[in-house]
């Protein structure tokens, strides 16, 4: 069996360029997703960097391309390994083959290669059919033969990059998360539907991070809510009675004006901290900022009442971006329903916005 070769480095990093194959081809009409809007890959890269460091035999599955109906879409990850499965690539049906042929590809050490395809009416009474009515291409990646894709998915989680996935049909797989780059060349075969010279391009925008200036009792929910529909989050509060929500936030600080100065790597923003005057110095800041989506607890009333106390030029910053009150009228009352209105809200915006 051929051993896998690694090149590490800054140096692999001109993966803008096109990526060429062992033997010096370009690789060509690769399949670029769009901004994969809705989805949670933090589960998986955290469990892959784990069984990445504890030597296990695991293996990453890449959804490469679908067509037609499927669970999951281009770009969609699920880690497999002896004890354990992180993520799903459709509604539990295909995950029992596809654990059986990721464990093949960890013992051997070769990318796998499988296909599903549902959409011919044969399939719809077989004993194994879907009715999805889809197809999905998906490559089985084994970790042992890709040394320091830790350090890369680690880049990638830490936040503000990227995550740069590019494969070939002949087992040449290179990631690049910020300065960070990687390129493996694997055994394998090649699939009968990747023509020669045919790659994937599968970007993983960096995750989208809010800022929530301010605690209260929904706020430890909001943020879990938040972090499991793949935000990174932080918080902002001086307050030592409101201390212990810093825990359910994956950065904190102890103002807004600290926590701004990272204003270019924020979404969005949400000011709740059910105090009029900082309430009013936040929404201060937060008009000279470019973070496009600016969140306002409370009632129109109080929106109206705080805006007395801007500048017209402050208003008029803030307005096109405002939404106040935040959160979408899902009925319900009590610290969990206004977390999930706003948690609601703030996916149902960011899908339009990756759409």
């Amino acid at each position: 069996m051929d051993e896998p070769q690694a090149t590490s480095g800054a140096a692999a990093a001109a993966m803008t360029e096109p990526v060429p194959d062992v033997d010096g081809n370009a690789i060509v009409d690769i399949a670029t997703p769009a901004f994969l809007a809705a989805g949670n890959p933090r589960p998986v890269v955290q469990a892959t960097i784990a069984a990445a460091r504890r030597g296990d035999a695991a293996t990453l599955a890449l959804v490469l391309e679908t067509q037609g109906s499927t669970y999951s879409h281009a770009g969609a990850m699920a880690l497999f390994a002896s004890a354990m499965q992180e993520g799903w690539l459709s509604g539990g049906c295909l995950e029992p083959e596809l654990a059986r042929r990721a464990a093949q590809a960890a013992a051997e050490g070769r990318v796998e290669w499988i296909e599903i395809d549902t959409r011919d009416d044969a399939h719809l009474f077989s004993g194994s059919a879907l009715g999805c009515r889809g197809r999905l291409r998906i490559a089985l990646l084994p970790l042992a033969a890709m040394p320091h894709v830790d350090a890369l998915l680690e880049a990638w989680l830490a936040g503000g990059v990227p995550l740069q996935r590019v494969l070939t049909g002949d087992g040449h797989v290179a990631l690049q998360a910020g300065d960070l780059a990687e390129t493996w060349q694997l055994p394998t075969s090649r699939p009968e539907w990747a023509p020669d010279a045919h790659g994937w391009s599968l970007p993983l925008a960096p995750m989208p991070e809010v800022l929530v200036l301010g605690a209260g009792p929904e706020t430890p929910a909001l943020l879990d809510l938040l972090r499991d529909l793949g935000w990174r989050t932080s918080l902002a509060e001086a307050r030592e009675r409101w201390r212990d929500a810093f825990a359910h936030a994956d950065m904190q600080y102890e103002s807004v004006s600290e926590a701004l100065r990272q204003q270019q790597r924020y979404a969005a923003a949400l000011v709740m901290h059910h105090s009029f005057e900082r309430d009013r110095d936040a929404l201060d800041m937060l008009a000279a900022t470019p973070i496009p989506f600016i969140g306002l607890l409370g009632p129109p009333r109080r929106r109206d009442d705080l805006f007395k106390l801007l500048t017209s030029s402050r208003c008029a910053a803030l307005k096109p971006r405002l939404h106040a009150p935040v959160g979408l009228d899902l009925g319900g009352q009590g610290p969990e329903a206004i977390a999930l209105s706003i948690a609601a809200q703030l996916q149902a915006w960011r899908a339009q916005a990756g759409a």
